[in-house]
Parts: C-alpha cells; sequence; structure tokens
C-alpha cells in the first residue's frame, strides 16, 4: 500500500509539473499563449455492466447500447473488416446509459464494432462484436429469427435453451430475434433485467443479433400493487431498457409508441404487441376502437396495398392454450380469442406467436375459432388435415396459402426459462402438437416464399416442425413462337423433377414447337406442382 501511495504522489507531482509548464518562458524567452493539452488515459476507466445490445435494426442503420458504472461519453467504432474500424458514430454526453445511432449503412452486411468513451477507453471489441444489416424491406431471401418466450427466470434451462439455439445455428447468422414477454421474472424491476436477462444473454445473442421484444405482465411489475399504474404509464424497466421503431423506420406504418410496432426483415412482415398494457389509460389490444387496434389495421392495409410476403404477429397472452394457463379461464386469453384474432384472420396474418403458458403448442391452418374450447370443430375450423411435417410421411404437405387458401397457423413457444405445467383438459382441442415435458425455443428460417419454424429443446432435439408456403402450384400459360427459348422456373424452393426432362434443377429452358406442349414440375412428395402450357404465337 506504501508503494502504491508514493507511486499516486509521484504522478501527482508530475501531472502538476506538466500543467504549470505553459506558464514557463518559450525558447525565444516570450511566454507561450496557447495552453498545453495533456491527452492521456484515464487512471480509471469505466467498466461495462450491461451490454453492448442491438436495437431498432434496419437495412441502413442500427442503435447500440451499453451500461456503464460510471459517467462517460459514448462512441462506436465501426468497419467491415476486423479489426480495421475507420469509421466512428459518437455521443458527447456524459451518461450511464449509452445509445448509439449507426445510420448510412449497406444492406445486408457485416460490420464489427467496439464501444469505448474516448480516447484510450475502448471497452469491448472482437471477433464477436459484429452484425448484420437487415434485407431491403421486401427483397426475398434465406432469414433466419429466433422466437424466445417467457425466457428471464435465471433458470437452468434459460441457460440450456440458449446455448441449443447457439449450437442449432453454427456458422449461420440471426437476423434477428424476438420475445414474447416475461423478459425478467418476478416484477420486471432493473435488477431483474440485470440478472435474468442481459446477464445471460449478452456475451453471445445480444451482442450480435438485433433483438425486437414484446412486452408480458411480469415485465409490468405483475406481482405488485401497483400493477394497473404501470399498464396505465407504461412507467416500467422493459421500455426503459429497450428501444423500438416507432417511426416506422424499420418497415410498416409509424406506431408512435414503444408498446406496439413493426418491422421487416425481408419479406416478412412483424408486428409486435402489447397483450397487457393499457393505451390512453383506457383500452387494451382486445378492445377492438382501442389505438393498438386501428394501427394494426393501418398497418395491415399498408402492407398489403405495397408489398408481397409472409405476415407474423406476436405478442404475450395466447388465444387457445390448456398449458400453464387456461384460455378458456383466463380474461386476456378469452376476451383476444372472441373479439382480437378475428381481425388479424381476416386480414389474412399466417402465423401469431405468443408465450405466457410455458410449453409448447402448434395448431393446423385454422380460421373462424373464436369459442371455448369444446367448441372447436376440426371439420369446420380447420383449414388443412396436413401435419405440414414436409417430411414425406402420410398427410404431411406443407400449409399452403394463397388468395383463396387464407388461415392462421397458432404457436405458443413460453417456455425458453419458464417451464412446465399443464390444464386438466391438455392438450388443447386445437392444437396438432403439444409438449410441457420440455423447455425450448423457435426458429423461424424463411427462404424465399418458404417459410419453416421449428421449434428447439433444452437438450437440443428438434421435437417439432411445420412448413407454409406462399403462391405455389401455379399454372402459367405462356406464347411463344416457333423456337423461341423459354425459361421455365418452378414457383417452390425444394428439389424438383420436370416432365419430359431430366434435369434436377429449378429452372429449365425449353425451345416452343409451335404447338401445344406442356412441361410440369413436382417435388419429391408429390405435394407441390407447377404446370406450363406453352402455345404458339
Amino acid at each position: 500500500m506504501q508503494v502504491k501511495k508514493h507511486l499516486l504522489v509521484a504522478k501527482a507531482a508530475l501531472l502538476l509539473l506538466a500543467a504549470t509548464a505553459g506558464n514557463a518562458q518559450d525558447t525565444l524567452g516570450q511566454k507561450s499563449t496557447t495552453p498545453v493539452r495533456q491527452e492521456r488515459t484515464p487512471d480509471v476507466l469505466a467498466r461495462l455492466i450491461r451490454g453492448p445490445y442491438l436495437q431498432v435494426a434496419t437495412s441502413n442503420s442500427i442503435i447500440i447500447r451499453w451500461r456503464t458504472d460510471a459517467m462517460t461519453r459514448s462512441v462506436v467504432n465501426y468497419g467491415e473488416q476486423e479489426g480495421q474500424l475507420p469509421m466512428k458514430a459518437e455521443d458527447g454526453t456524459l451518461t450511464l446509459e449509452h445509445k448509439v445511432q449507426l445510420t448510412g449503412l449497406k444492406p445486408q452486411t457485416k460490420y464489427y464494432y467496439s464501444i469505448g468513451g474516448g480516447a484510450g477507453d475502448t471497452l469491448q471489441q472482437g471477433s464477436d462484436n459484429y452484425f448484420m444489416t437487415l434485407p431491403t424491406p421486401g427483397q426475398e431471401g434465406v432469414y433466419r429469427i429466433g422466437v424466445f418466450g417467457d425466457c428471464g427466470n435465471n433458470s437452468a434451462n434459460q441457460r440450456q435453451v440458449r446455448d441449443q439455439v447457439i449450437k442449432y445455428l453454427g456458422d449461420n447468422y440471426m437476423n434477428c430475434w424476438i420475445l414474447l414477454g416475461d423478459n425478467a421474472y418476478s416484477s420486471g424491476t432493473d435488477p431483474e433485467f440485470q440478472e435474468k436477462f442481459f446477464n445471460i444473454y449478452q456475451d453471445n445473442l445480444l451482442k450480435k443479433y438485433p433483438l425486437y421484444p414484446s412486452p408480458g405482465n411480469h415485465d409490468y411489475n405483475d406481482f405488485y400493487q401497483y400493477k394497473a399504474t404501470a399498464q396505465n404509464t407504461h412507467d416500467i424497466a422493459y421500455y426503459q431498457n429497450f428501444s423500438m421503431p416507432t417511426k416506422g423506420e424499420a418497415g410498416g406504418v409509424a406506431s408512435g409508441t414503444q408498446a406496439f410496432y413493426s418491422f421487416d426483415i425481408g419479406n416478412v412482415h412483424f408486428l409486435s404487441l402489447d397483450s397487457y398494457g393499457k393505451e390512453d389509460s383506457l383500452t387494451r389490444i382486445y378492445d377492438t376502437t382501442g389505438a393498438q387496434v386501428q394501427w394494426v389495421k393501418k398497418d395491415l392495409d399498408a402492407f398489403h396495398n405495397t408489398k408481397r410476403g409472409f405476415v407474423i404477429a406476436f405478442w404475450h397472452h395466447p388465444p387457445y392454450t390448456m398449458g400453464s394457463h387456461n384460455s378458456d379461464k383466463e380474461e386476456e386469453l378469452v376476451k383476444i380469442r372472441e373479439n382480437f384474432i378475428r381481425i388479424l384472420e381476416r386480414y389474412g396474418v399466417d402465423l401469431i406467436l405468443c408465450g405466457h403458458s410455458h410449453l409448447y403448442e402448434r395448431s393446423r391452418l385454422m380460421n373462424g375459432h373464436y369459442g371455448m374450447e369444446a367448441s372447436f370443430n376440426a371439420a369446420m375450423h380447420t383449414l388443412s388435415t396436413s401435419s405440414a411435417l414436409y417430411d414425406g410421411s402420410k398427410h404431411s404437405c406443407p400449409f399452403i396459402k394463397d388468395s383463396v387458401n387464407k388461415g392462421t397457423v397458432y404457436v405458443v413457444t413460453g417456455s425458453a426459462g419458464a417451464s412446465g405445467g399443464s390444464q386438466p383438459t391438455y392438450p388443447h382441442d386445437a392444437m396438432y402438437y403439444s409438449h410441457f415435458e420440455h423447455g425450448g425455443a423457435s426458429m423461424l428460417e424463411i427462404t424465399e416464399n418458404k417459410l419453416e419454424l421449428k421449434w428447439i429443446c433444452a437438450d437440443g432435439e428438434v421435437r417439432d416442425h411445420f412448413v407454409m408456403m406462399k403462391d405455389v402450384n401455379k399454372n402459367r400459360i405462356i406464347r411463344a413462337k416457333k423456337g423461341e427459348q423459354i425459361r421455365l422456373t418452378a414457383s417452390f424452393v425444394g428439389n424438383y423433377s420436370w416432365s419430359k426432362r431430366k434435369e434436377k434443377t429449378r429452372s429449365i429452358t425449353v425451345t416452343a414447337t409451335g404447338k401445344k406442349t406442356v412441361y410440369e414440375v413436382t417435388d419429391p412428395y408429390t405435394c407441390l406442382k407447377d404446370r406450363f402450357e406453352i402455345l404458339g404465337n
């Protein structure tokens, strides 16, 4: 201790000498009029408590957030090559809560970054500090979106599910991940968010995969006497800890609120909704005249008028479940089913993802069931008898969506942290597959017009999956002159068998004969077939 004390005294003396040197005579005998600025590394650097984590990702911008234990400025250095970070974005305000937006980025481009507070005090950098900007809205491609429900309870299951998702991804990038609420048990306080959410994910998922959350009842201080006040004011840690695209900057119609918003991942349109809070201290998600429902209608109208692709809505409280919660008995669940989902079905929403119930449940393609479980009639409410496993087994063809065949698949995936529990009437009659013995998270994989959801369990097993396709099984009439070269392309993604041809590729080139010629292409399971009729011109 004495040696350290003497070193500090000596250092202070040197600093004093440097400070007074500017008042000394220079070599010409005149006093210097320019103060000497001493650039140095601070004696004690601020420490990183939380982060970095990625918010409000778009095709050309992203927000990087972190928290420190001392007030510093906010600096992000970034670039397209690891170890070469020539670009900088910064905020000179001293703060503990750091939030820096990078703009002018290129779509679907990988950027490395470091975070810090200024000269010499980099808090984090390395080969794992990177992100990829989103694709241009509407663009088809290959995309992965993780789905975590009820994750924030600091359990062994939470860590195991996290690790299995990371293992499943391997070297593949996850374009973003979404939260289905109850992100910090039991009361959504800031310390609980730190311990049970950020500490669990900040060294792996948060630093390189953009996050889009939705709130649950536990995020609204569900166990505290002032939860009703929190529902009105939204004055909770959830809204302080996360940033959302409220201005329509990530796609969709601006909502003007963090509670509900939309965004695009290529040709997939997402709506993140709030099933527990109140709008204007009055209405909730199941009040069809309320602000949230009116915004949902505007957003879906705008999407259908300008884009094509998949539409996915996610929130906390499920309309169908017989897991740790009962959708026949709980007010939020009953009213959401009776009043709200019929609107989403009318707009052709393809997939609804919820948490709250601590298990996994998945329906077939269904439509029009808004009553209690006993009123469910598969012949009336199910639009497809397929399992949609698309694996060659009996009745396993994909769910097909088009302008005539609408329908929605409902998934409860609420066991990424909390897990287990079932009702006496488990499983729910509307669900094709149900499982509460293992926890897990889901992975959405979209390849052009093919959507697949996989449920990845804490032991690494994928226990359920399904496939949905849009705008397939096409019939085309083509007029062409004799000798004209025509390129035919299958409408679906997969493997191909062409009539009259040996090729196994998605596209083939044929020569018009001047007479009627028909080519067909099918998949290996004969679930899909395109027909091309070439006529003389």
